[in-house]
């Protein structure tokens, strides 16, 4: 149907034209009889050569058909039209001229056919040109009602955005110059438009010029490019908007419309990732997929890169029914075709974990399922321990004798050299995955930081303190952190899946570590206001378990690269796995019985490198406190309670 009417409007469109040149011709043909005769035909000249005029201009016609001028639009009619235009006129009056020769008999003024020529050629020019001036009239009168806007970058994505903007009869922006931080390209002209000056002068350029709104085309920009850009605009008092970056450029689509408000993943700078889909594909398509924790923001976001792959079903399991139905909802509106089964249940509950597997026989097993709150897990030993390691054991066992395939692990770079709860149960979950590697499942762990936007980060918190006016609160002026995307977690997650042979721990590539107050300031500036001024950051210390930089690795761990190059795998400090059993019997008869001290000694003996924090101690040394209340000084002077457990754990919150 669209096709039809489109032909439709194409064929009257056309006939239209044609109808319109034609008359032109006959025009011309008329009028140079006249002037040949000063308005006054001598009597009988019509009906003896009356058919000359239709003669001259269905020649003329078939001359613009065959030179293209036919179907096109008159209102873009520029300097090589000209020429094209002056040659089939030409070419038109001699295919006329002979025709008429032909047919007509002698005596046919000769004069008639130059006169004709030329009016033929002076009313075609004006009918051309008079329609193009109306356009631009129309197009300029447009403009008084779009935004008057400034490029920022004068490069080649500006100048097709310029183009495009130029020929759309429909864009709201009225381009009025460039600006470009490249001072060798001030004072030059693209597409017609100056460059007007470099970043620093759009305070200015804006007031002169009344510009309304800045374009930024600068693709390759990095985040702190962008955030400076930003900081620039909002001196300047103008709002800002973007275009996509070349790798998330939809080809087939106007540039122009998928202009965009700026995002802060634009800010943080992320190249987009490149997956090895194939190899993807072929370990999930038709296969059935289980994802753990897929109400959360990871594991909902693996729910929805794995349905591009087209397995045979996903198995969405957690305990949060809310989030379940949400993302059911989603993924049934967006993947049809893909069946999703929500699973409600906990890690921790071995028979309902057993019942999921034997139920649908998962081939593929991401488990995404954790406590993750740092600061909430320092008051949480036993719950983070049930659920981050006991739980995530229970999973892996029931997976292996279930027949899974390949079992993913989402870890955290906090399990490296941790001093929180979080962190070192999830470095004692890696090692858990990796003594169960080489039976029939294949086991792999991966690693990665602060994910943005995702539940537990600083972002959703950062958003609520500058809707409520400030302040925006930071631990540390220092404190530092590796950011990703939730996508490209999730697609890198899906990658390493593919690289695993049991027993590996992948990093993925987390770029340069961001300043958190850098961040703060970046999502104030996102949101129209600025730093220190409509918004104060103010800084409250750091918090219970937390570090002022992390880490992807630890000294013993050496990484290798894999096929692709943001992933690598760390091999190395792992646990024996003969050993491993014990040590998880240890732990959970301590979280039964509630032994705190024990909890903390099993674990520094799994993870020799782990720091507990301030708070831990103070929970693990009260009981010991209230049943003997004494301090003494070790050798070096340090103070030290009563009792072996009281001397070890203070002497760990000293190291750390």
């Amino acid at each position: 149907m669209q096709l039809s009417r489109w032909v439709f409007h194409h064929w009257v469109s056309s006939a239209a034209v044609r109808a319109l040149q034609l008359s032109v011709f006959v025009l011309s043909g008329v009028l140079a009889v006249l002037l040949r005769f000063d308005f006054f035909a001598p009597p009988g000249f019509w009906s003896l050569y009356g058919l000359a005029v239709p003669i001259g201009a269905i020649s003329k016609l078939v001359a613009f058909e065959l030179f293209g001028l036919g179907r096109g639009a008159w209102r873009f009619i520029s300097t090589p039209d000209l020429g094209r235009i002056v040659g089939a006129t030409i070419a038109g009056a001699i295919l006329g001229g002979a025709a008429i020769l032909a047919v007509l008999p002698p005596g046919y003024p000769r004069s008639l056919y130059l006169l004709d020529l030329a009016i033929a050629l002076l009313l075609t020019l004006s009918a051309r040109v008079a329609v193009r001036m109306a356009y631009e009239a129309a197009r300029h009168q447009r403009q008084h009602l779009t935004q008057r806007t400034i490029i920022y970058g004068a490069g080649f994505v500006g100048a097709l955005l310029v183009r495009e903007c130029s020929q759309n009869p429909h864009n709201c922006y009225s381009v009025v110059g460039f600006v470009d931080d490249d001072r060798a390209k001030v004072g030059t002209y693209i597409q017609g438009l100056r460059v007007l000056g470099t970043g620093d002068s759009l305070p200015v350029l804006v007031r002169r010029l009344h510009a309304t709104l800045v374009l930024i085309a600068i693709p390759s920009a990095t985040g702190a490019q962008t955030a400076t850009i930003l900081e620039r605009c909002h001196a300047a008092g103008v709002r800002f908007r973007t275009i996509p970056s070349l790798s998330d450029y939809i080809e087939g689509k106007e540039l122009a419309k998928q202009i965009r408000d700026v995002s802060l993943d634009d800010l943080l700078g992320r190249n987009a990732v490149h997956l090895e889909e194939q190899r993807i594909r072929a370990k999930l398509r038709g296969r059935s997929i289980m994802v753990t924790g897929a109400a959360g923001s990871i594991g909902s976001e693996l729910c929805r890169q794995i349905a591009r792959f087209e397995p045979a079903c996903i198995i969405g399991f957690d305990i949060s029914e809310t989030g379940l139905f949400l993302i059911e909802a989603e993924l049934r509106d967006s993947f049809p075709r893909v069946r999703f089964v929500s699973e409600i249940g906990s890690i921790q509950n071995s028979q309902r974990v057993q019942d999921v597997l034997h139920m649908h026989a998962p081939a593929v097993l991401y488990h995404a399922a954790a406590y993750k709150h740092v600061p909430l897990m320092e008051k949480h030993l036993f719950e983070a321990v049930e659920n981050n390691v006991l739980g995530t054991y229970r999973l892996a066992l029931a997976a292996s004798a279930l027949g899974v395939a390949d079992f993913v692990m989402i870890s955290s770079d906090k399990a490296v050299r941790p001093t929180s709860i979080m962190g070192v149960t999830k470095r004692i979950a890696e090692l858990v995955v990796n003594s169960l590697s080489g039976r029939t499942t294949t086991f792999v762990s991966v690693r990665f930081g602060n994910v943005l936007g995702s539940n537990g980060s600083v972002v959703p918190v950062f958003k609520r303190q500058i809707e409520a006016g400030g302040p925006v609160t930071i631990t540390h002026p220092e404190m530092r952190r590796y950011f990703m995307t939730i996508p490209e977690a999730a697609q890198l997650v899906l990658q390493s899946s593919t690289l695993g042979r049991g027993g590996e721990v992948f990093v993925l590539d987390m770029g340069e570590p961001v300043r958190i107050v850098d961040l703060a300031r970046r999502l104030i500036l996102l949101s129209g206001l600025r730093p220190g001024e409509d918004i104060r950051i103010d800084y409250v210390g750091i918090r219970p378990g937390e570090k002022l930089s992390e880490e992807l690795s630890t000294i013993e761990e050496s990484s290798l690269p894999t096929s692709h190059q943001k992933v690598k795998v760390f091999v190395g400090n792992g646990a024996p796995r003969d050993g491993m059993m014990t040590h998880i019997e240890t732990l959970h008869r301590l979280c039964t019985i509630r032994d705190a001290q024990g909890l903390i000694l099993e674990i520094k003996a799994l993870v020799p490198e782990y720091n507990p924090s301030a708070q831990v101690l103070r929970q693990v040394l009260c009981p010991v406190m209230a049943q003997e209340p004494v301090l003494t000084c070790d050798d070096s002077g340090h103070l030290v309670a009563a009792g072996q457990a009281g001397v070890f754990l203070m002497h760990g919150a000293h190291e750390a």
